[in-house]
């Protein structure tokens, strides 16, 4: 709570109560109480303001489900890299993969050769590179 601990603040309240004095202290005692009731009556119209917009209850949220504790980087890096991404592979399996490469690799091939050849333009031999000011 700012950096305040039991004692220090128990020793704010002191000189609080001497600065106000005793005259002034049952107005100032009545101002914290409303503005308590302001504040509790604010939170309870944010409620319903937001069960009414939402249309969930805030009560009834799960929020240790939101809670980021809960995920451990380590854990999740772990269960991702342990991850076992292959299939069970059956006795015709083999036979369906090479296929699969060698039809990726047919593919590969048509589309290299329906690619437009691009010109590589070269610099002639001691000329410096374009420099652009205002690029960099």
């Amino acid at each position: 709570m700012l950096g305040i601990n039991g004692p220090e603040f128990l020793l704010l309240l002191i000189i609080g109560l001497l600065v106000i004095g005793p005259s002034r202290l049952p107005e100032y005692t009545q101002k914290l109480a409303n503005i308590v009731k302001e504040v509790r009556r604010m939170a309870s119209g944010a409620r319903e303001q937001i069960k009414e917009e939402v249309g969930i209850d805030i009560d009834e949220v799960d929020w240790k489900k939101y809670d980021p504790r809960q995920y451990d980087p380590r854990r999740i890096i772990k269960e991702a890299l342990l991850e076992d991404d292959t299939k069970p592979v059956s006795t015709g399996a083999p036979a369906a993969v090479s296929t699969a490469a060698v039809s990726t690799a047919a593919a590969a091939t048509a589309v290299a050769e329906h690619r437009p050849a691009r010109p590589v333009e070269r610099l002639p031999e001691g000329e410096p590179a374009p420099f652009d000011a205002e690029a960099t």
